[in-house]
């Protein structure tokens, strides 16, 4: 059983420093927020502030992309930025298809590369 998950400590200590803490502040947020109404202007602003940090970091990376990403040509990541949003918008926006699009662009185009 060792070889096939390795040191179960560590394990161990990531469930209890990683998955515990996380869930018990998303347990609470279900608890307070159960009665919000997901329409009021507090919700609104807080998704659109939410969206606009997320926009950011994603164009952070695209514009000065960091470690091995760095690597891959502009044209590429700007190719799969584009192919990923246009599928995002071609298939009823569906998050989980304009990623997987992108990152087939990019691991496409890393392999034609060499």
């Amino acid at each position: 059983m060792t070889g096939f998950i390795g040191d179960w400590h560590a394990l161990a200590i990531l469930f209890v420093a990683g998955v515990i803490p996380n869930q018990i502040w998303r347990m609470l947020g279900l608890w307070f927020g159960g009665g919000i109404d997901e329409s009021s202007e507090l919700l609104v602003w807080v998704r659109a502030v939410a969206t606009a940090i997320l926009a950011g970091i994603i164009a952070q990376i695209v514009v000065q992309p960091p470690g091995a990403l760095a690597s891959v040509p502009d044209w590429l990541r700007y190719g799969a930025v584009a192919a990923g949003f246009a599928v995002f918008m071609l298939t009823k926006r569906s998050i989980f298809a304009g990623v997987i699009a992108g990152e087939i662009v990019m691991l496409a185009g890393k392999t034609w590369l060499g």
